[in-house]
C-alpha cells in the first residue's frame, strides 16, 4: 500500500467514486479492460454508488458522501479517481472532507470539472496529493483511451510525460474549470492560491457567461498574490444570438490585466482527450 504521497507500491488499488453524476457499467468495463492491458499492476475498484441514480445525481448526497469517505479512509486503497463530472460535488465536499482520517492524507486524488469542488476542499485542508486530470468518463471521447492511460501513468508511475508541458519545477500550481472555481469563490471550498499559477478551462458556456465568470473570479483574486493565470481549452462554445466580439483568450487577458494578474499564455488542459495532469501545489524540483 502507499505509504506517502511521493511513492506508489508496485501493486496499486485505485478507488473510483462518483461525487456528481452517474457512471455506466459499460463504461466501467471498458476502463477496466483498458487498465488491464496497459497497467496490469493497477486494480480498479468501482464503488457500487457510481451506478446509482437519484434524479440528476449518482445517488443521494448521503450516498455520494459515504462512498467517497469510505474509499478515502480505506487503508487498502492507494488513490481516489473521480469517475466523472456534471454537478453535485459542491453539495457534499465540505461535509465529506471533515470526515476524513489520517489514512486519507496519504492518497492521490485525481479528477477535473465538477470534481474541482472536492479537489479544492482537499487542497485547502492539506489532505493528500491533489491533481487535475482525466477521469474514467473520458473513455467515451474521441481519443479518450489516451486520456485515461495518461491518468493511469500518473497514478501508477508518476510519469512526467503525463504532466502539462508548461509546468516548471519549484512553482506552485492549481487547475480548475472556470465556472466551478468562480462558484467556489467566497466559500469554504476554495483554497489559498497565493503564489500559485492558476490554470483554467471551460466547456459549453456562452462567451458572455465566460466573461461574467472571469469578472467574478479575477475581482476576488485581485491582491491575493496569484503568480499568474493560464488558459486551457475553451470548447463547444454555444452560438449566441449575436457575436460577443471577443475571444475567450482576449477575455482572460482583459480581466487579468484589469486586476493586476499576469496572463501567462495557453495550457494543455480541458474537456478533451489532450487534457494533461496538473498536480496542485509545489511541483518538485
Amino acid at each position: 500500500m502507499a505509504q506517502g504521497t511521493n511513492s506508489i507500491s508496485p501493486s496499486v488499488r485505485i478507488g473510483i467514486c462518483a461525487p456528481s453524476t452517474p457512471f455506466t457499467r459499460d463504461a466501467a468495463r471498458r476502463v477496466m479492460a483498458l487498465a488491464a492491458r496497459t497497467h496490469p499492476q493497477a486494480e480498479l475498484v468501482f464503488a457500487e454508488q457510481c451506478f446509482s441514480e437519484q434524479g440528476h445525481f449518482a445517488g443521494s448526497d448521503t450516498q455520494r458522501t459515504d462512498s467517497f469517505v469510505s474509499l478515502a479512509n480505506d487503508p487498502d486503497i492507494d488513490a481516489i479517481w473521480f469517475a466523472r463530472g456534471g454537478y453535485g460535488a459542491a453539495r457534499i465536499a465540505e461535509a465529506a472532507v471533515q470526515r476524513l482520517n489520517d489514512v486519507a492524507h496519504r492518497k492521490i486524488y485525481l479528477g477535473y470539472s465538477d470534481a474541482g469542488n472536492l479537489l479544492g476542499a482537499l487542497y485547502r485542508a492539506g489532505i493528500g496529493q491533489v491533481a487535475h486530470g482525466p477521469m474514467p468518463s473520458d473513455i467515451g471521447r474521441t481519443g479518450g483511451e489516451e486520456a485515461v492511460v495518461r491518468s493511469l501513468d500518473w497514478i501508477v508511475h508518476r510519469l512526467a510525460d503525463a504532466l502539462e508541458p508548461g509546468l516548471v519545477s519549484g512553482q506552485k500550481y492549481a487547475a480548475f474549470n472556470l465556472m466551478t472555481l468562480a462558484m467556489m469563490t467566497g466559500t469554504k471550498l476554495i483554497p489559498d492560491l497565493h503564489d500559485h499559477i492558476l490554470i483554467i478551462e471551460e466547456i459549453s458556456e456562452y462567451l458572455y457567461a465566460f466573461d461574467r465568470a472571469m469578472f467574478h473570479l479575477c475581482s476576488n483574486l485581485a491582491g491575493q498574490g496569484l503568480a499568474g493565470i493560464r488558459l486551457g481549452g475553451v470548447d463547444d462554445i454555444p452560438e449566441n444570438d449575436r457575436p460577443f466580439g471577443e475571444s475567450a483568450e482576449a477575455i482572460v487577458q482583459r480581466w487579468a490585466g484589469e486586476n493586476a494578474i499576469a496572463y501567462l499564455g495557453r495550457a494543455e488542459i480541458g474537456h478533451h482527450a489532450q487534457n494533461r495532469i496538473v498536480p496542485f501545489g509545489l511541483l518538485p524540483i
